[in-house]
């Protein structure tokens, strides 16, 4: 998805048609009764080759109070904020009304970019509801009919070279993973050739957790100011927000994500937007750091955290925050990092830091975790020192032999960095238990000093057989015979 399409405007004007329309499906309920949509409803939108995400909202009302309808205009006004493009709908055939107005001018105020368009407008009696429309301020209106499909291929000509702006900067934003190494490059392995962040590519750290679990407050203690929105509430941040700062001389870009609660409990349309946000950050981030509570560290949710970081390939650091009001920290540490060992064994060995956001206590140790765990996903391994290990490692254990087959690991290298990437060249790839390549993953972190980092191991076969076995010999050709005659004769 490359961007995120919020369809605004006032009750019954076709906001879920238009939405229904754009997936293809009918997910929303759709009546000629207005108020039909109360929350948020997201989907998966196509339209030609573009893929979006689009968002139905409930009417907008000029209420502010604490009514249902006034508690529906702050959910939409929500929605306005995170998404990137909000598409206008006024009704043609209605012509203008006053709350039209007004929500134009929340819009102008509050929206990123907006796509006025004015619905129902198929046949003639729609013209003088389309030119009052010029009216808002918003550029010209975009002739549609959601319900008969007049005017998608317009609608695609205006959020096509949006789609493009936001591919680019994905583009540019995304971090360099899974980097192919040559056996040259790999050779060439001192911490000097690891690309090291710059203010053009800063390094990019996502700080994740469960709600309430101090985020915000931690990045405002980075960063020394507050930029961002905290408080005693859990959930107060919604969407992913990045901000730039040069921490001890370090460029980075750190992304505050909403907090990710268990799906279960994620009820409310707009979390999992969040909670889809958040995701998405870990996966533009370099280093991920998971942050957990002191008083209850290590829930369900936190270890999915951790786990989603180390599958999406990230350097991962976990941050335990609070600690200011921890009573028994010597022991309450013990504990943390049996814990962690036991309930983290794919991330053995990644940092484990203790920090306060409120008092600011123990960033220097975080910043420190980061760049070690940084270097770490980009550390290189000669293939001479590879292959000399993977020797040892054979004589300590051999490989087993199932149904009687020997397996033999022949040759090893390092195909790719961010993370660790290693092939080994062996006999029968198919039969060798995942066992042993926990052996050899373990090996690897202890031996070469990868803790913590995602280590990818790859088996690659090859053949005993001799290629040229059973290969009928190529029949001479003119020259071939004649040489052949010449040796007869001096024979």
């Amino acid at each position: 998805m490359s961007f995120t399409l919020a369809i605004v405007g006032r009750p019954n004007v076709g906001k879920s048609t238009l939405f229904n329309r754009l997936v293809g499906k009918r997910l929303a309920l759709v009546d000629d009764q207005p108020g039909v949509t109360r929350d948020l409803r997201e989907g998966a939108a196509r339209l030609g080759d573009l893929r979006f995400t689009v968002i139905d909202t409930a009417g907008l009302e000029n209420e502010t109070d604490d009514s249902l309808p006034a508690r529906m205009r702050r959910l939409t006004e929500r929605a306005v904020d995170m998404a990137d493009v909000c598409l206008f709908l006024v009704d043609a055939r209605a012509g203008l009304l006053p709350d039209d107005r007004v929500f134009a001018e929340i819009l102008r105020k509050r929206a990123k970019r907006v796509i006025l368009a004015a619905n129902k407008a198929e046949g003639n009696a729609a013209d003088a509801g389309v030119f009052e429309a010029y009216e808002l301020g918003l550029g010209e209106p975009l002739r549609l009919s959601a319900e008969h499909g007049e005017g998608m291929p317009e609608l695609y000509s205006i959020l096509l070279p949006i789609s493009e702006e936001f591919e680019e900067r994905a583009a540019e934003d995304a971090p360099d993973t899974d980097v192919d190494l040559s056996e040259a490059e790999a050779d060439e392995a001192d911490e000097g050739a690891i690309p090291m962040p710059t203010p053009e590519k800063p390094l990019q750290i996502a700080v994740v957790g469960r709600p309430n679990a101090g985020k915000s407050t931690l990045i405002n203690q980075i960063i020394g100011e507050d930029r961002l929105l905290t408080g005693p509430e859990a959930g107060i941040t919604r969407d992913a927000i990045s901000l730039n700062h040069e921490w001890n001389g370090v460029p980075m870009r750190i992304f505050d994500t909403a907090g990710m609660r268990r799906r279960a409990k994620v009820q409310e349309k707009l979390e999992k937007l969040s909670v889809s946000d958040g995701i998405r950050a870990v996966k533009f981030a370099e280093v991920v750091v998971v942050l957990l509570d002191a008083a209850i560290p290590f829930e369900v949710q936190d270890l999915k955290i951790a786990d989603l970081a180390e599958r999406e390939g990230r350097a991962v650091v976990i941050a335990v925050n609070k600690w200011d009001i921890e009573d028994e920290k010597q022991e309450k540490l013990k504990w943390l990092r049996e814990q962690f060992e036991q309930v983290l064994p794919q991330l053995r060995g990644a940092p484990l830091v203790t920090v306060s956001a409120r008092t600011g206590k123990g960033l220097d140790k975080l910043q420190e975790a980061i760049m070690k765990a940084y270097l770490v996903w980009n550390r290189r391994v000669t293939t001479g020192n590879l292959n000399r290990w993977l020797e040892a490692m054979i004589s300590r254990h051999p490989p087993p032999a199932p149904q009687g087959k020997r397996i033999k690991l022949r040759y090893m290298t390092q195909a790719k960095t961010r993370p660790p990437h290693f092939v080994v060249m062996c006999s029968h790839p198919d039969k060798l238990p995942e066992s042993y390549s926990r052996y050899l993953v373990n090996g690897l972190r202890e031996d070469f000093d990868m803790p913590g980092t995602p280590i990818r191991l790859h088996m690659r076969g090859q053949s005993d057989r001799n290629p040229y076995k059973g290969r009928r010999p190529r029949k001479p050709g003119a020259l071939g015979k004649h040489l052949g005659k010449l040796q007869k004769k001096k024979d």
